[in-house]
């Protein structure tokens, strides 16, 4: 029989164990207060002077936080200029350093102050465990925020410039978006597409303007240097508006001080051609675009026609076929400029689709979620002049025009011929657009069946310029389908060369897409 042990001999070993729980749960403690409030543990256990500053800093950036959450939440301005700001994303991105570095100081303070040396052996593992979790977690989420505001940094100075803004011209902004080809010897040398956005400086509202790369014989904006070298156009046998950059490479010379002689002799054109003034300009890597889509998680869009990818002989060549379905880059980029079975104005109308998608289906949710994927594709996609200061109003505008209508204009045929194009009959069309997207009438408007007529090549429709037989044979529409028949298909998009393409000349643009 084994002997009893005397009566109390258990009270030690019992209150031992109960002083090891609690100084345990003390230790646990100490480290959890110092996640929900930093600088808690110390007020409680440690140095009080480094508790209150750490308590106060961490309160004073929660309720900054918070009134800046609110109030970008009314105010979307104040979200798009702090994601813009260099110099308020640098202060951001070293103050998310800091509070993590210091953040982590205090979790190892916090675990000195629970006195892990008198722990048991497990215990003491388990407060290690818990507090290096802790430390880690919220010092590489922090360190994280910082990355990705470097790279939202890196992203604005690496695209924009640092350049003065321009005021809108009468109330509008307008944006040259050009399509330039990343082949060998030809990224920024000629543009494969150009567009003018003009967009209303207050309601966001967007038309899209259309130039074809094949235009000749038509004038520069006045008082330009390439005015003066072509003051009765640009007559350049051989060469088009896409070969503009190209002359002006060759002419640097004449282009004193400028970066950007190619850009800065398309935008003369375009201005001449259009009658507006352009406020920026931006060119597109059509190669890079694939990245971006791909960044974006690819794009919808509506495919009529079976389109070709790539070419007969290789080996990936296979088509798009018809529904509607999401692309990834390389086949969103085919989409847009495959020629085989179509031509260059159905290519452009499908380019607008591409672009409207695009608009659409980019929420802030989904630039959220790809930022890091975005900013890396757009800075090797885009080069442009936007100054840097100017971001966030176009970021506010881009989000509004999201909600409304996109209206088009394309300058093709069979409403201009490319070849001797009416630039006063252009700038009818141009002013005409802009006033439809305002809601407005057009100042000075001939009639309707005047300006059809004109439209139509009548050679007996009074107009603002010469025309002749042959503008008359470009420019005649064919007889309309009859109420039966489908919508024509030509190349992928509605309509045909001869008629013309919906995407082309649209109010709505995401109707017809």
């Amino acid at each position: 029989m084994p002997p009893v042990p005397p009566s109390g001999s258990h009270q030690p070993r019992t209150t031992h164990h109960r002083a090891q729980r609690v100084r345990f749960r003390r230790a646990v403690t100490l480290m959890v207060m110092t996640l929900v409030l930093p600088g808690s543990a110390q007020l409680v256990s440690g140095n009080r002077r480094v508790g209150r500053f750490a308590t106060w800093t961490w309160l004073s950036l929660l309720v900054l936080g918070v009134l800046a959450v609110v109030t970008s939440y009314f105010w979307h301005g104040l979200a798009f200029w702090a994601g813009t700001s260099t110099t308020l994303l640098q202060v951001l991105r070293l103050g998310l350093v800091a509070l993590a570095l210091g953040w982590a100081y205090l979790f190892v303070d916090a675990w000195r102050l629970g006195q892990p040396l008198t722990l048991q052996r497990q215990h003491r593992l388990a407060v290690v465990g818990v507090n290096g979790f802790l430390c880690f977690s919220v010092a590489g989420a922090l360190l994280f925020g910082a990355h990705v505001v470097g790279v939202q940094r890196d992203f604005m100075i690496s695209m924009f410039g640092e350049g003065d803004a321009v005021d809108a011209a009468d109330g509008r902004y307008n944006v040259l978006l050009m399509g330039g080809d990343s082949g060998a010897g030809r990224w920024g040398l000629r543009p494969d597409s150009m567009t003018v956005a003009s967009i209303d400086a207050e309601t966001g509202k967007t038309v899209l303007i259309s130039l074809p790369r094949n235009m000749q014989n038509f004038p520069f904006a006045e008082g330009s240097v390439m005015d003066e070298q072509f003051p009765d156009g640009f007559d350049v046998e051989g060469m088009y508006l896409n070969g503009l950059s190209t002359w002006a490479l060759d002419h640097a010379e004449l282009f004193t001080g400028s970066k950007n002689p190619g850009v800065d002799a398309t935008v003369q054109g375009v201005e001449g051609i259009t009658g507006l003034d352009i406020n920026y300009w931006a060119m597109v890597n059509l190669e890079g675009f694939k990245d971006l889509v791909d960044a974006v998680g690819g794009v919808e869009l509506t495919v009529r026609q079976p389109i070709p990818v790539g070419l007969p002989h290789e080996k990936t060549f296979h088509y798009i076929e018809p529904g509607t379905r999401v692309l990834d880059g390389h086949d969103t980029l085919w989409f847009a400029r495959a020629r085989e079975g179509s031509d260059d104005y159905s290519r452009m109308a499908r380019q607008k689709c591409v672009m409207s998608a695009m608009l659409q289906q980019v929420s802030p949710q989904v630039a959220l979620r790809n930022f890091e994927q975005i900013a890396g594709a757009s800075s090797a996609m885009v080069s442009t002049d936007l100054p840097r200061g100017e971001v966030d109003r176009f970021v506010d505008l881009a989000l509004k025009a999201r909600s409304q209508k996109i209206a088009t204009l394309s300058l093709v045929p069979p409403m201009i011929n490319t070849a001797e194009p009416d630039i006063a009959l252009i700038h009818r069309k141009v002013e005409a657009a802009i006033a439809r997207a305002e809601g407005r009438a057009p100042a000075g408007e001939p009639p309707a069946e005047t300006v059809e007529a004109a439209d139509a090549g009548d050679p007996g429709a009074p107009q603002d310029g010469a025309t002749t037989p042959q503008d008359v044979a470009a420019s005649t529409p064919a007889a309309p389908a009859t109420p039966s028949a489908p919508p024509a298909v030509t190349g992928g998009s509605l309509g045909s060369l001869s008629t013309g393409y919906a995407a082309n000349q649209s109010e709505d643009l995401g109707a017809v897409c």
